[in-house]
C-alpha cells in the first residue's frame, strides 16, 4: 500500500498544536500518525454520506459492496471538508426537525428546549450527526451528567429529545440508523411528590385577603389546570351556569375543565369587585391591572404558604391533589386522563398516587 503523503504545511501546523506552550515536543511519528488518523476519519465520512444517498437504490448486500469498492479506489486519494459547509448542514438538520415538531403542534417554549438540546450535545461532540455514533450519545449523556450534577430524570428528557432527533434523521434518510435506539430508558426511583391536606387547602382559603387569591386557589384546586392554562383564560370564556370553561392545554389542543359550586361563588365576587376593562380572567391587584403571568402567580403562592408555614406552596401541587383525590374516590383512571389533558395514561399514573391508608383497607377488605 503506497504511503499517504503530508505537505510541510499540514506537518507544521500538527507540530505546533502538539508543542504548544512548555509541552515536550511529539516525535515526527506520532505528528503524522495524528495527520494519517484525520484524513481517515474524513475518508471514512465521505464513504459513508455516499452509501448513505445510495440507500434508496440499493439492497444490503450492493451497499456493502459499494463500501468495499470506494474504501479500495480512495486508497491513494486525499480527502478534505469544507468545515463551514458542514456546520451549516448541521444547522439545517436541527432547523428542519424543529420545523417537523413545530407543524405536530408542539409549543415554542417546547422547541426552544428542543433546540438548546440538540445544540448543545452537537457542539460538545463536536461531530456531524450523520456520523454521531451510540457510543458518543452514551459518553456524551455520562459526562453531561457528571459535570452538570442532574437528576435521572433531567437525562433522560434528553436522551428522548435526542433520540426524536435523530429518529427523525433515519425517516427522513439522513442517517442509516438512530444512534440513541440502543440507550435504554433512564431507570428513576418512584418519588412520592407531596399534595396538599383538605386542612392546608382551608387554611390557605381562611387566610386570603384577597377576593382574587381566594378565587385563584379554589380555580387551581377544583379544575386541575396548568397555571399554564389558567393564566391565558379570559372572563368570556368562563360558562358560570354550566360551571365549565375551555382551556387551550399542550400543544394548543382544547379541552373543557369543570370547576364546583365554591368555586363559582368565589370567583363571580372577584370579578364583580374589578373596577378595570381587562378581558383577562385573573390581573394584577395594582393599575394598570395588567394579565397575571406564570411567574407572579407562582410567587404571589410561594410568599403566601411562607407566610403560613406550609411546606412548598405550588400551583402544580394543587393539580397533583386533585389527581390523587379523584383517584382516591374512584374516578376512572380513563376520565382523570381527559379532565387533566394528558396524551399518555401513564403521565396521569404519575401524577395520582393512592394514599396509603386507602392501601391498608383495601387489604384489610379483600385479604384479610
Amino acid at each position: 500500500m503506497k504511503a499517504m503523503l503530508y505537505t510541510k504545511q499540514r506537518i507544521y501546523k500538527y507540530f505546533l498544536l502538539s508543542t504548544a506552550g512548555d509541552i515536550e515536543e511529539l516525535p515526527l511519528q506520532v505528528v503524522l500518525k495524528n495527520c494519517y488518523e484525520g484524513e481517515l476519519t474524513m475518508k471514512q465520512n465521505l464513504i459513508t454520506d455516499i452509501v448513505q444517498g445510495m440507500l434508496p437504490y440499493l439492497n444490503n448486500a450492493q451497499s456493502k459492496q459499494l463500501q468495499e469498492v470506494l474504501q479500495h479506489a480512495l486508497m491513494n486519494y486525499k480527502v478534505s471538508q469544507d468545515i463551514e459547509t458542514v456546520k451549516e448542514s448541521e444547522q439545517d438538520f436541527v432547523e428542519l426537525f424543529l420545523s417537523a415538531k413545530r407543524i405536530e403542534g408542539c409549543s415554542e417554549k417546547s422547541l426552544k428546549y428542543y433546540k438548546s438540546t440538540i445544540t448543545t450535545m452537537l457542539i460538545t461532540l463536536d461531530k456531524s450527526a450523520k456520523y454521531i455514533v451510540t457510543d458518543d450519545i452514551r459518553g456524551y449523556l455520562t459526562e453531561y451528567q457528571r459535570k452538570n450534577g442532574l437528576s435521572k430524570v433531567t437525562i433522560d428528557n434528553i436522551r428522548r429529545i435526542l433520540s426524536s432527533f435523530f429518529s427523525w434523521l433515519e425517516d427522513e434518510d439522513y442517517i442509516l440508523k438512530n444512534p440513541v435506539r440502543r440507550i435504554h430508558k433512564v431507570k428513576t426511583g418512584t418519588n412520592i411528590k407531596e399534595t396538599y391536606s383538605d386542612e392546608a387547602l382551608e387554611l390557605m382559603r381562611d387566610n386570603c385577603t384577597e377576593l382574587r387569591d381566594l378565587a385563584m386557589i379554589d380555580m387551581l384546586a377544583s379544575t386541575g389546570m396548568r397555571v399554564g392554562e389558567m393564566v391565558l383564560l379570559n372572563r368570556n370564556d368562563i360558562d358560570f351556569n354550566e360551571r365549565e370553561c375551555i382551556v387551550f392545554g399542550k400543544g394548543s389542543k382544547e379541552r373543557v375543565v369543570y370547576f364546583d359550586a365554591r368555586t363559582k361563588i368565589h370567583l363571580q365576587n372577584y370579578l364583580d369587585s374589578r373596577s378595570d376593562n381587562n378581558p383577562a380572567l385573573f390581573v394584577s391587584l395594582k393599575v394598570p391591572h395588567k394579565r397575571l403571568q406564570i411567574g407572579g402567580i407562582e410567587t404571589r403562592l410561594r410568599e403566601f404558604g411562607k407566610q403560613l408555614g406550609l411546606h412548598k406552596v405550588h400551583p402544580h401541587k394543587f393539580r397533583r391533589t386533585l389527581a390523587t383525590m379523584a383517584i382516591d374516590k374512584g374516578m376512572p383512571i380513563e376520565q382523570l386522563q381527559q379532565l387533566l389533558g394528558h396524551k399518555k395514561i401513564d403521565t396521569t399514573l404519575q401524577y395520582a398516587m393512592v394514599k396509603q391508608s386507602n392501601v391498608k383497607i383495601a387489604h384489610r377488605k379483600y385479604i384479610g
